[in-house]
């Protein structure tokens, strides 16, 4: 596909389509379409995870090393005034969808509740359908097995970790915890990798580029990283090394002394070290772009997904980190960087969120939002393009927590255009001896006051009451997107987009990821038959014992010899239709579930299979 040269400006790129469009319809219709498609953007959408908005040099911090991010940034137009949950998968719904989280069932971060329903329709759906290529690289955190994985929900290229980061039990038992040389799962299919996992994201995506415009098709990439979220084993040495040299210390909010600022030290040293790699492999991704004369019109978005992982530098010393939700907890930068149609440096402070990306994009791709598609958010080009537009007041509502379903007043935080009233009772999980009320409630005039130091709430009782009815019709309109609102997704076996389906600690109910919890899994049994489950146990069986299936109303014991890491329950029955799977392992010291459970459905007349 012809695409606009990188040296015509911006207005003499779109005179350049436009004509080609004038003289090609003297041709015939089918070609005007073809080259009115030359003035798309591709788009690269980068989402570190636990970075912050105060580790750039951009905003101001003074040791984390970040020259390609900067750079990025000088040359991009900005929302200086952007939103995200305060957690991972509630800010990845909302970023998909364009939808407050409450309205996809991803309303937690783990045992089920990060799984996004999958009738959503996700911003990768829609640009496919117009002719997009769609990739993810790093980071889905909205479900791993069919119909929830990337691959289902719009992505025709995908590698990507499980659950919410490497080192977690979601993970396969032989990647142990590593960054490096990491397991990861490409297009559905576990796959050894080489290099340290952010490196090899990018080098997906560049893959990725370069395929798609050997297919003469523009590109929308999904980048989000895992780092610099925990664990921090394991990050590039080098880079540690070099952090560790600095005062790290004039970063800390709050200083320990001896051994556990020592500790302190190295753990934002690890931080560093793995935020200055993502800011290299930005300076990779346009190198790539120059290189293949593509920066002109290609979209590149930088933000985060919540606040920053310990309690750090932040712009402005904003209150809050990760899970919070004062400033510090939710607010990420928004970089777009968009050569062919926006002012290098151009900054709108209108308040803006993660739910006005996928419009915004949209917008920017000249394709329409589907038919029926109801959005919370808004788009926002007009503002970074510096138009002047009519932009009504609304609010804009954060709310996070643990717990199987949301509270009402529970952890939020509703803004409009000056106030902010805010609730901050703890990310922690409900268990209230009454609801929450409005003892904790705060109000503060943001604008005047961005590190909320004074509580305005008693003197302004008219905006408390304002706020306080808009963020009911709120919580109301978003408990009732769909029946059975808050239930959760379940996972489908026994279809041929996936077998075997592992089932593990990251979306099972009722459990946690402590080695002694146990929990069960909600099961939709696509096809009837014979099925063959392989118990993984992680730590190996320490002595004899018994695992009981529970699954279709019957139970199947089997026992378990010691220093067993694996246990096989095989020729089980199913009938189709929803059920639910729990396996409990017995030992004379107690009992555990399992690690990760591998499902299997027979083929008609075969014999049981094995990695």
């Amino acid at each position: 596909m012809a695409r606009p040269l990188r040296s015509l400006s911006a207005s003499a790129s779109s005179i350049f389509v436009m004509s080609l469009v004038v003289v090609t319809a003297l041709v015939g219709g089918l070609v005007v379409a073809t080259e009115s498609l030359a003035a798309r953007p591709n788009v690269v959408l980068i989402m570190s995870d636990d970075q912050g908005l105060g580790d750039f040099g951009a905003t101001g911090n003074p040791l984390i090393e970040t020259p390609h991010i900067d750079a990025m940034a000088r040359r991009s137009a900005s929302m200086s005034t952007f939103y995200v949950s305060p957690v991972c998968a509630p800010t990845r719904a909302c970023l998909m969808t364009g939808r407050y989280n409450y309205r996809t069932r991803a309303i937690d971060t783990f045992v089920g509740r990060a799984m996004m329903e999958p009738a959503e329709v996700t911003i990768a759906e829609v640009l496919a359908d117009a002719g997009y290529a769609t990739g993810i690289f790093g980071k889905w955190h909205l479900g791993d097995n069919y119909p929830l994985r990337p691959m289902d929900q719009g992505f025709s290229a995908s590698l990507v970790h499980r659950g919410g980061g490497l080192g977690q039990p979601s993970d396969p038992p032989e990647n142990d915890r590593r960054y490096t040389d990491a397991i990861l799962f490409r297009d559905g299919v576990a796959t050894a990798t080489k290099g340290y996992c952010t490196d090899v994201y990018f080098d997906a995506a560049f893959d990725f580029i370069e395929e798609s415009q050997r297919d003469d098709k523009n590109f929308f990439i999904y980048l989000p990283t895992n780092a610099p979220h925990g664990p921090f084993h394991d990050v590039p040495e080098a880079l540690r090394q070099k952090y560790l040299a600095k005062p790290l210390e004039e970063l800390m909010i709050h200083k320990p002394s001896g051994a556990k600022l020592a500790h302190e030290h190295d753990t934002l040293a690890r931080i560093a070290a793995m935020i200055t790699n993502i800011d290299e492999n930005v300076g990779r991704l346009f190198d790539k772009l120059d290189e293949l004369e593509l920066t002109e019109n290609t979209i590149v978005i930088y933000m985060v997904d919540n606040g920053p992982n310990t309690v750090r530098y932040v712009t402005r010393q904003l209150r809050g980190r990760k899970s919070d939700v004062h400033e510090g907890g939710i607010r990420s930068p928004f970089w777009m960087h968009w050569p062919a149609r926006l002012t290098a440096g151009h900054v709108d402070d209108t308040p803006a969120a993660h739910i006005d990306v996928l419009p915004t994009l949209l917008a920017a791709c000249e394709v329409p939002v589907p038919a029926g598609l109801k959005l919370d958010g808004r788009n926002f080009l007009p503002l970074l393009k510096g138009e002047s537009i009519d932009w009504p007041e609304r609010e804009i509502v954060i709310q996070s927590h643990r717990g199987n379903v949301p509270v009402r007043y529970h952890h939020f935080m509703i803004r409009d255009a000056r106030w902010k009233l805010v609730h901050p009772t703890g990310f922690g999980y409900t268990g209230f001896k009454k609801p929450p009320t409005f003892e904790k409630l705060e109000l503060y005039d943001i604008v005047a006051d961005p590190g909320e130091t004074r509580n305005l709430a008693a003197e302004h009782p008219e905006v408390v009451t304002r706020l306080k009815a808009a963020y009911n019709r709120w919580f109301d309109d978003v408990s009732s997107t769909r029946e059975d609102n808050y239930g959760p997704p379940r996972i489908h076996i026994g279809t041929p987009h996936e077998n075997p389906t592992a089932l593990t600690r990251q979306d099972w109910r009722d459990g946690n990821w402590d080695v002694h919890s146990n929990g069960y899994w909600l099961l939709h049994v696509a096809t009837a038959g014979t099925y063959d489950f392989e118990v993984i146990l992680r730590p190996a069986a320490a002595a004899v014992g018994t695992a009981s299936l529970e699954v279709a109303g019957r139970t199947v014991d089997v026992a378990v010899e010691p220093a067993a890491e694996r246990v096989s329950i095989d020729g089980v029955e199913l009938p189709a239709g929803d059920g639910r799977l729990k396996v409990t392992l017995r030992f004379a010291n107690g009992e555990r579930g399992p690690y990760q459970v591998l499902v299997r459905r027979r083929a008609t007349g075969s014999r049981p299979a094995r990695n």
